[in-house]
């Protein structure tokens, strides 16, 4: 009979990051059915209790406590892994580098240690982020907010008092940024060049600033702006400072703009202000095409063509042919995605070819999953329903494992669609974990992948590629690329 532990550890914060990661190592445990680690928060809580892994212990943990909470398919599994699990959460505090890594338990006192610092990365739950990003601010520093679930009103409040000091809030939800080379939270390594990054999406920034950089450009920077910037409440603080901030920056030269379509009302406020910029624009705002664009900007419909369009020359695609059409067992598409924005793409590429397509998060012109009936279909696995306690497929693979199963089990589908995102903060061999899952699958729909990241990157993109051909993935040069193939595959 299935058992449930619980252990709280008293005020205690990790990282997020380092929260997921022993999550899945609790997960793998023998035995264990589900973990979670998480704050315990009322909303964390409530993943807990749904996941039914949330025991009395856990139930009476406050906002500042931390919860390890599992289940086991029996008593001694579960202690044995409530045993491991709690020799995990104490690795942290002693396996750096030196002990001082973990000494400041304040931003007050990391200034102290690095008085030379400019910037802080805000990675707490989401209700004491603003509090946390307001010290920040009140000390001389930029901020970047990793935290997601900030109040829109912290965030339109947060922005509006940055700007009044002249410093930057990128986020809350910034879960990638590239500053003067520096790779932060989710990035990749990429050579230092004379293009920079404006973006409302982190696998959008990695995307194309990958393919610039395998095109032979480079990233002046790349400045997360955090997933609401352009919405009619926040009003696209940050994206304009960004703006500012890279026409004064000599060795920026062009600039790329990332991002879902915006409210109506901020998409006027930002194209007149990159009108006013003497510097050149690429413009995607993912699927909008009727823009009237200001003459130094021009538009990309796609994240390749935002990248083609900086760099000035077409991106070699690959591979050239796909499997003919009478070689596929089934006639849809599914698409299985860690980045949101890459799923976004994808479904725009269809849309745009008269293809019904449908998602969990539909992009312009796409169907909510509730009218998928015929449609291809196109899930972004990293939204809420798929990481409510469980972490991101950026960070563990095997988040995708069930969907992908199910998708090879489908008779009807004849195409699966999937990313690879490498860089700092994604899990160290997403190639190899999905090879190991493809290991003698019966169904043989066409795999089709892309694989977003650099040779510099802790993964080696070659490695990466040469895995998942070995498995039998055809592998294209980008997300748009891959999509086009599929298109071709299905005959249309």
């Amino acid at each position: 009979m299935s058992a449930i532990r619980n252990a709280v550890r008293r005020s205690t914060y990790l990282d997020s990051i380092v929260l997921m990661r022993i999550s899945r190592q609790v997960a793998a445990l023998p035995g264990v059915e589900e973990a979670g680690l998480v704050i315990g928060t009322p909303a964390n809580k409530e993943i807990l209790r749904e996941a039914r892994i949330l025991g009395r212990e856990g139930d009476k943990a406050e906002p500042g406590d931390l919860i390890l909470a599992l289940r086991a398919k029996d008593g001694v599994a579960a202690e044995a892994a409530l045993a491991e699990a709690k020799r995990l959460l104490d690795q942290p505090a002693v396996s750096g580098t030196s002990s001082s890594q973990y000494a400041c338990r304040s931003i007050r006192g990391a200034i102290q240690h690095m008085p030379d610092a400019n910037l802080a990365l805000i990675s707490v739950p989401g209700h004491f982020a603003a509090a946390e990003a307001r010290k920040a601010l009140a000390l001389a520093l930029h901020v970047m907010i990793f935290s997601d679930n900030v109040p829109i009103d912290d965030e339109v409040a947060l922005k509006r008092e940055a700007r009044a000091l002249r410093r930057f809030v990128m986020g809350p939800d910034c879960g990638t940024a590239i500053i003067g080379g520096m790779p932060l939270g989710f990035a990749n390594v990429v050579p230092l060049g004379a293009i920079g990054i404006i973006g409302a999406s982190g696998t959008g920034i990695q995307e194309v600033s990958c393919l610039i950089a395998r095109a032979g450009g480079g990233i002046s920077h790349a400045i997360g702006t955090g997933g609401r910037d352009l919405t009619a409440e926040v009003g696209a603080t940050t994206t304009l400072m960004a703006i500012d901030a890279l026409d004064a920056d000599a060795t920026t030269k062009h600039v790329v703009l990332i991002s879902k379509p915006p409210a109506a009302s901020v998409t006027k406020l930002v194209l007149e202000r990159v009108a006013r910029s003497p510097k050149s624009f690429t413009i995607c705002f993912l699927g909008a095409a009727d823009l009237a664009m200001p003459a130094n900007a021009r538009c990309a419909l796609t994240l390749k063509a935002a990248a083609e369009l900086a760099m000035g020359a077409a991106i070699t695609s690959e591979p050239a042919q796909p499997p003919v059409l009478g070689s596929l067992p089934g006639r849809l598409v599914r698409g299985l995605f860690a980045g949101g924005t890459l799923c976004a793409e994808a479904q725009i590429v269809f849309t745009q070819a008269g293809l019904p397509v449908a998602s969990n998060v539909p992009a312009p012109g796409a169907s909510p999953v509730t009218d998928a009936r015929g449609c291809h279909l196109m899930i972004d696995l990293g939204a809420d329903e798929f990481t409510r306690g469980r972490p991101h497929p950026m960070i563990e693979p095997a988040v995708r494992d069930r969907s992908l199963a199910e998708a090879l089990a489908d008779a009807d589908v004849g195409v699966i669609l999937l990313d690879i995102v490498l860089g700092y903060g994604a899990h160290a061999d997403p190639a190899g974990h999905l090879a190991s899952v493809l290991v003698g699958r019966d169904r043989r729909p066409l795999i089709l992948a892309c694989v977003t990241g650099t040779d510099r990157d802790p993964q080696s993109r070659t490695a990466q590629v040469r895995k998942l051909t070995e498995a039998g993935v055809m592998v294209a040069q980008s997300n748009a690329d891959a999509a086009t193939l599929a298109l071709k595959a299905i005959g249309s």
